[in-house]
């Protein structure tokens, strides 16, 4: 079983930068991936923003890339999504994830949500 719980968002300028933060009840370096997700208003699915897998590679939604970055704190059981050069069109509930080996195969977990709304 894997907690997370999130933390930042809020309402921004377009062009302006939030981070967000999320602690997992567990050591991220144990788990088979980590990452952020996003619903837009009026979407049922949630959208990839970015991902790391167990290469340590990063990857990014085309959407974000060169303006998101995503990283962790092994210690702190931390991972965060600092978000740059922010667009209304950024605007959304994220959500951090994370994937955790099972015996059969992996369990999802998910953070609680967060809104960040990207307006003038």
């Amino acid at each position: 079983q894997v907690q997370l719980v999130e933390s930042g968002g809020g309402l921004v300028q377009p062009g302006g930068s939030l981070g967000l933060s999320c602690v997992a009840s567990v050591s991220i370096s144990r788990l088979k991936s980590i990452g952020w997700y996003r619903q837009a208003p009026a979407r049922e699915e949630r959208q990839l923003v970015a991902v790391l897998l167990d290469d340590n590679i990063v990857r990014y939604s085309d959407a974000v890339k060169g303006r998101f970055t995503m990283s962790g704190d092994n210690a702190k059981n931390t991972m965060y999504l600092q978000m740059n050069n922010l667009k209304p069109e950024d605007t959304a509930v994220y959500y951090c994830h994370a994937a955790q080996l099972t015996a059969s195969g992996h369990d999802d977990y998910w953070g609680q949500g967060t809104q960040v709304t990207v307006s003038s």
